[in-house]
C-alpha cells in the first residue's frame, strides 16, 4: 500500500466500541480534548511501516484515530507526507527520531499555539502510540471522567495502569501546561514517556509500580477500571503477528 492510499477511517462500527453513544458520553465528563496520534518512528523492528500494518481489514493508524474521532483539534505527529488521513492535521515531529516523548512535546506545542488564538481551544491532549490497535472510545471516556470538574487541581495527566501496575503512557491524557517540563526533559537528554510519570507524582512504588489514584501530579486509573472498559487496551504490536 503506498502512503498516498491510505484509506479513509472506517465506519464506527468496524472499530471496536466507536459508536455514536461512546461519542455522545465522551463529552460527559466536561473536559475538553483534543486528540493526537504519534507516528513517526522508523518501525524498525517491525519491518515493514507499522501505522499501515492492517489488523482485521484496517491498519493500524485508521484503527487508533477511530477511537478519538470525538475529539478536535486532531493531529497526526508524523513526518510531512507520509500518511494522508481525512479530518487529521499532520505536523512533523519538532525532533524527528526522538521517540514518543518528542511527539508528545510537538503535539503539547500545537496545541499551546492553538490555545493562543482561539479562546474555547480545549487544555487537554488524548495522545495515543499509533501501534495500540484496540483503543476505544469508552477507554478515552475513562480517562477524560479523571480529568474533569471533579479531578485534583494539581493534576496535570490522567494514565491508565496495566495489570502489573504499571503506568501506560503511550495511551493518556496530558495537560497543555506540561509542555515546558515535557521540552525541559528532552533538552536534559531524557527520551522516555515514563521519565515525565516521574516527574509528576512523588508516589512511586518499587519498580517504578505506581499505586492507584496517587501523585500529585498524575492520576492513575486501577487496571481493573481499565479491564471493564477496554481489556485489551495496551495489547500493542512491536512485531507482526506470527
Amino acid at each position: 500500500m503506498k502512503t498516498d492510499e491510505l484509506p479513509g477511517l472506517p465506519h464506527s462500527d468496524t472499530i471496536h466500541d466507536t459508536d455514536a453513544g461512546d461519542h455522545t458520553v465522551v463529552g460527559a465528563a466536561g473536559v475538553g480534548l483534543a486528540a493526537a496520534i504519534t507516528a513517526g518512528g522508523r518501525s524498525r523492528r517491525f519491518g515493514q511501516d507499522k501505522a499501515l500494518y492492517a489488523v482485521q481489514g484496517v491498519p493500524l493508524l485508521n484503527r487508533v484515530a477511530g477511537s478519538l474521532q470525538a475529539f478536535s483539534p486532531r493531529l497526526l505527529i508524523a513526518p510531512e507526507g507520509r500518511y494522508i488521513l481525512a479530518g487529521w492535521a499532520q505536523h512533523a515531529d519538532l525532533r524527528p527520531g526522538e521517540g514518543p516523548l518528542a511527539g508528545l512535546e510537538t503535539a503539547l506545542s500545537v496545541l499551546a499555539a492553538h490555545g493562543s488564538v482561539h479562546d474555547s481551544a480545549p487544555l487537554w491532549l488524548a495522545f495515543a502510540a499509533v501501534d495500540l490497535p484496540n483503543l476505544t472510545a469508552r477507554y478515552w471516556h475513562l480517562l477524560a471522567d479523571r480529568a474533569g470538574p471533579g479531578a485534583r487541581p494539581t493534576v496535570r495527566a490522567v494514565l491508565g495502569l496495566d495489570a502489573r501496575q504499571r503506568p501506560q503512557p503511550l495511551a493518556g491524557l496530558y495537560h497543555v501546561s506540561l509542555l515546558p517540563l515535557v521540552t525541559a526533559l528532552l533538552g536534559a537528554g531524557e527520551r522516555r514517556m515514563l521519565a515525565l510519570t516521574e516527574h509528576l507524582t512523588s508516589e512511586q512504588g518499587a519498580a517504578g509500580e505506581a499505586r492507584p489514584g496517587q501523585g500529585p501530579g498524575c492520576e492513575f486509573v486501577p487496571w481493573e477500571v481499565v479491564e471493564a472498559v477496554c481489556p485489551e487496551a495496551y495489547v500493542n504490536l512491536n512485531t507482526p503477528p506470527e
